[in-house]
């Protein structure tokens, strides 16, 4: 199959690996995002986990309603600003865009 196959609602899973000694900042705007992101018309669900094992990595488990919802949100202001001030504080960031088989 050519391309990617969309089902919508799309799910996104972020794994983000903080630099040691920043998982404070780090959560702060990850929570700050969060209820920002959970405003949004699209958003279905929006939840921030965090590590037990090591504070510094946080999974972000997202649910948009479709395309045009999560691209709304990628360009959002709340979300840009999310972005810009972690960088500094991230060591990884891995996304996972996933559809749902089952229930």
């Amino acid at each position: 199959m050519e391309g990617i196959f969309t089902v919508e609602p799309i799910t996104i899973v972020a794994v983000l690996k903080g630099r040691a000694g920043n998982a404070k900042p780090v959560r702060d705007e990850l929570l700050k995002v969060a209820a920002a992101s959970r405003a949004e018309d699209g958003c279905l669900d929006y939840a921030v986990h965090e590590s037990h094992a090591c504070p510094e990595q946080f999974v972000l488990y997202e649910t948009w309603k479709n395309e045009s919802a999560l691209a709304e949100h990628l360009a959002s202001r709340h979300y840009l600003a999310y972005r810009k001030a972690v960088e500094k504080w991230i060591d990884s960031r891995e996304v996972f865009r996933l559809n749902t088989l089952s229930k």
